[in-house]
């Protein structure tokens, strides 16, 4: 098996592992930031579209697809608007490239150790090393998350000056609990999402690994397709996770004014929203999601795969020596 065709576990030691996934998340945050951006503020806006009626009274901006929000945003609030949150996820994606990929290689490589009687198939392998990485990085990185949403969501008038100022006004108003507001609807995604996303990408990078793609992009075709099929699977529980992300004594004061407010935890949400907005109402979003997705994926394995071969010859380059 050349190296190309290695799999995740067999690459690498701990630390090439931490810091090629730490890089990754770096690097791909910053391209899909303005993505993301659009992404939450139409997961957040609960009016309907199609119900002129429902915007009477209205405060606060109606968005009409990825395009015209994009728009919408550079005309009221200017260009760096689409990196708000910028930080706090930037440290979001570093924490959670390095836990996921660190996660991802010590549980597949458990498992390769148990007794062959007791062997998993290569994709169900897949699946549980990337179920349980994915639970563990969403668990550890969530208040940065929440924060990235909160960040995003806010308009020209603004909730939160800065990040220090932001943990300590969550930290004074709502407590220890505010910072995992829609955490079960985050681990509710991410379990199957990352199972899903694994088994594919395993899946399809050896074979693609024998055909003659350019700049070494198979690894970023593995990644889109294995992202897009696994997003559109649990995007119903991110557009929960965002809406709970926001509640607490600020939800009125992003820029939808009209958040409406959830007692109860997720299976309520849901159904709170699909009574309220239909079943469209969950899938708010999804082109953009899927339109981020495909980049995300694609960056970020792309740039894990080849930070790790550069620490890989810089180390071997150095023994020789």
């Amino acid at each position: 098996m050349s190296r190309r065709e290695e799999q995740l576990k067999d690459e690498g030691s701990r630390s090439q592992v931490v810091l090629a996934g730490a890089i990754a998340g770096l690097v791909s945050r910053f391209c899909v930031a303005p993505l993301d951006v659009i992404k939450i503020r139409l997961q957040l806006q609960s009016h309907s579209l199609s119900d002129p009626l429902s915007h009477h009274g209205l405060q606060g901006p109606i968005y009409k697809g990825t395009f015209n929000t994009l728009k919408a945003i550079l005309r009221q609030e200017g260009i760096t608007a689409l990196w708000k949150g910028n930080i706090p996820a930037e440290l979001l994606y570093i924490a959670y490239g390095a836990i996921q990929f660190t996660t991802y290689r010590s549980t597949t490589q458990l498992l390769h150790q148990l007794p062959p009687s007791y062997r998993l198939p290569n994709t169900a392998e897949a699946f549980v090393s990337g179920a349980a990485s994915g639970t563990l990085a969403t668990t550890c990185t969530y208040p940065l998350d929440l924060l990235r949403t909160r960040f995003a969501a806010q308009g020209v008038d603004r909730v939160y000056s800065g990040l220090l100022f932001s943990v300590r006004e969550i930290a004074a108003n709502e407590g220890f609990r505010g910072f995992f507001q829609g955490l079960s609807a985050g681990v509710g995604q991410i379990v199957p999402y990352m199972g899903l996303f694994f088994t594919f990408y395993e899946t399809l990078r050896l074979p693609l690994g024998h055909l003659d793609l350019p700049f070494g992009s198979r690894d970023a075709a593995a990644g889109i397709a294995a992202s897009v099929a696994a997003k559109t699977a649990v995007f119903p529980l991110d557009t929960v996770r965002k809406r709970l992300q926001v509640q607490g004594p600020t939800r009125v004061r992003y820029v939808h004014r009209n958040i409406p407010q959830y007692a109860g935890g997720v299976t309520s949400t849901l159904r709170a929203i699909i009574q309220r907005e239909g079943r469209r109402g969950l899938y708010r979003g999804l082109t953009v999601s899927l339109l981020k997705a495909a980049p995300t994926s694609a960056v970020t394995m792309w740039t894990y795969e080849r930070a790790l071969n550069v620490m890989k010859t810089l180390e071997t380059t150095i023994e020789e020596e």
